[in-house]
């Protein structure tokens, strides 16, 4: 009886050690959404509220253009921010365009599945 508790205890570790895994790999795949932004920006604060319907579909990554690191970014888009990248790649400035977010997402999603 001890014997197939102590293997019992081993497989539910096993399992839940490889469910870990695969939540955390999953997580890996989702598309990074990059916000280029400074603070204040009152744009930015109206961007994410926006986007906070579509948090579970991306990892959202902020980038203050006024750090001395990120000064190339701020010669590009001082007056333009909020701008967005998807996956490293240009996608909106301005303001949030959900049907634009929504159809790259989408075809991220189908292009993953292929």
């Amino acid at each position: 009886m001890f014997w197939f508790q102590g293997n019992s205890m081993q497989l539910a570790k096993s399992s839940f050690r490889h469910s870990l895994r695969n939540l955390s790999a999953s997580k890996t795949r989702l598309p990074v959404l990059t916000l280029f932004t400074k603070d204040p920006c009152p744009l930015c604060d109206e961007a994410k509220e926006v986007l906070e319907p579509y948090k579970n579909r991306f990892i959202l990554q902020e980038v203050d253009i006024t750090l001395p690191e990120n000064s190339a970014w701020y010669e590009r888009y001082k007056f333009d921010i909020p701008v967005f990248h998807l996956n490293g790649q240009f996608l909106m400035m301005h303001r949030v365009n959900t049907s634009k977010l929504e159809k790259q997402l989408l075809k991220l999603a189908q292009d993953s599945r292929d």
